[in-house]
């Protein structure tokens, strides 16, 4: 009798619940991701991020992946975060009602949810801000500021390092060192919030390719930088080395939506009246970050400038805080755009560094645009990870994509990146090593030699670290001599 109470039990466990529309609270959260590993133990993975909220609420996460918990070439990563203002809730319910729709497809043999799981490794993270949650939740829901902040009372979205700043100032010195800049970061302007810290110790330690933050208050793909070049508070275009990729992306989760792109859609409400308010859709539904409004501290900018990941913003409402009536009307206008937007981990190019002695990690990739008659250098190497795999986000065109590290001779292949991606072109590197003691000028024998594709234009840029090691040597050379 007891094993048959037990089977009975797995059973239940087992069989999928309707998944259920509603405000659900931070005691509710875990049990509902708890269902869903449940019902889909095989592909799914529960976890907290390294420390909780301020009031000691863990941060959830649920992963879905063919083989959860580790991370695989060739496979890219990518995660979906919600509820950073803890009054802009909308985000939280859609990645709950994300994560039962991944697994119940799964089950169901839908075979693009089965290809776009079995392909990428996808983190959920519903409630990054908790207490900021229970707090507009406590309150009623329907104050523009009340629980946007944690709980010591801080905009998480402007508690990250400003990198932005030391981007530009590497621009104005004419230096391209805009990549992983977190080890340039000499000082805080403020002190890191728990739930920073926690984030920020994921996406270092995890090898993100794609991300998108959810917001609420409008309706519009934000995308980098969203800190202006000259201080400016609104109104200036700051464009990233990826602008045109950024765009894609942004694009992708507008077209996708039911209406986010429309030019014909009523506007947000902010301090206007509804009908004369800007409706985003007359853009695309699309808007730079900083062209938009300037902020510091940004959680999207951040996660460029210190990591390979490209993310963008996503406001997706007028409302912060809608009724828990409108929440299956609204995952139903964002489904396709969510499901769209993971597809585009999958374009550009992709591959695995190695040499004679195996995986190389910590490899540079640098790539030039060669799509028309003017080849143009795109400022923003992204580097290869502890199995030497690499993920390069790019528009369809004609790209030169070249390998660099220490210790070998760089390698440079061309290619052609189509339209309509589902997988990336795959494009491994296999560096030859310096054979035996080499000098100074041996070793940076490719120093001040152009690319083919760059001879007659421009010539490629090197990193800082190049030049330093250039001088150094040079220095220590002159001393021997003098002795």
């Amino acid at each position: 009798m007891a094993l048959y109470s037990f089977v009975c039990f797995s059973l239940l466990l087992t069989v999928s619940a309707e998944f259920q529309w509603k405000h659900h609270n931070n005691e509710e959260l875990p049990l509902v991701l708890q269902e869903v590993h449940n019902n889909c133990p095989n592909i799914t993975r529960i976890y907290a991020l390294s420390e909780p909220s301020v009031c000691n609420v863990p941060l959830y996460v649920i992963e879905f992946a063919q083989v959860p918990g580790f991370h695989r070439p060739y496979i890219p990563e990518a995660k979906y975060i919600g509820n950073i203002h803890g009054n802009e809730v909308l985000g939280r319910e859609l990645l709950l009602g994300l994560a039962h729709y991944l697994c119940d497809q799964y089950r169901k043999n839908d075979p693009e949810i089965k290809a776009l799981i079995t392909n990428t490794r996808i983190h959920l993270l519903p409630s990054m801000n908790p207490d900021g949650w229970q707090l507009a939740t406590d309150t009623g829901g329907k104050d523009y500021l009340i629980g946007r902040t944690n709980n010591h009372e801080v905009d998480l979205n402007r508690n990250f390092p400003d990198l932005d700043a030391i981007t530009f100032d590497f621009e104005r010195q004419g230096l391209s060192h805009n990549n992983h800049l977190l080890k340039d970061l000499t000082q805080l302007s403020a002190p890191l919030e728990p739930e920073t810290r926690a984030v920020m110790r994921w996406i270092m330690s995890t090898p993100f390719v794609l991300s998108a933050a959810i917001h609420g208050g409008d309706l519009v793909a934000n995308y980098p930088y969203d800190e202006s070049k000259t201080g400016a508070s609104a109104a200036e275009y700051s464009a990233s080395p990826d602008d045109e990729t950024f765009r894609e992306l942004a694009m992708t989760y507008a077209l996708a939506h039911a209406d986010m792109a429309s030019p014909t859609r009523r506007g947000c409400h902010t301090t206007s009246s509804d009908d004369v308010s800007y409706n985003f859709g007359k853009q695309g539904g699309v808007t730079n970050g900083a062209a938009w409004y300037s902020l510091k501290g940004g959680m999207q900018d951040f996660n460029y400038l210190a990591t390979n990941a490209f993310e963008i913003t996503l406001e997706l409402g007028c409302e912060k805080y809608p009724s828990a009536e409108l929440l299956e009307t609204e995952w139903n206008r964002n489904r396709e755009a969510l499901l769209e937007y993971l597809w585009k981990a999958h374009i550009g190019v992709k591959g695995v560094v190695s040499d004679s002695k195996g995986f190389i990690p910590n490899a540079i990739i640098s790539v030039v645009n060669c799509t028309g008659s003017v080849t143009k250098p795109i400022r923003h190497d992204v580097t290869t990870g502890p199995y030497g795999d690499y993920y390069r986000l790019l528009t369809p065109g004609q790209y030169e994509i070249t390998a660099t590290h220490t210790g070998h001779f760089q390698a440079s292949r061309m290619v052609s990146v189509p339209k309509n991606q589902k997988s990336a072109i795959i494009l491994d590197f296999r560096l030859e090593e310096f054979q035996g003691k080499t000098n100074w000028l041996q070793d940076l024998s490719s120093f001040g030699v152009y690319s083919p594709s760059l001879r007659n234009s421009q010539p490629r840029i090197y990193k800082r670290s190049l030049y330093e090691k250039v001088a150094e040597t040079m220095l220590e050379n002159r001393e021997i001599v003098k002795q």
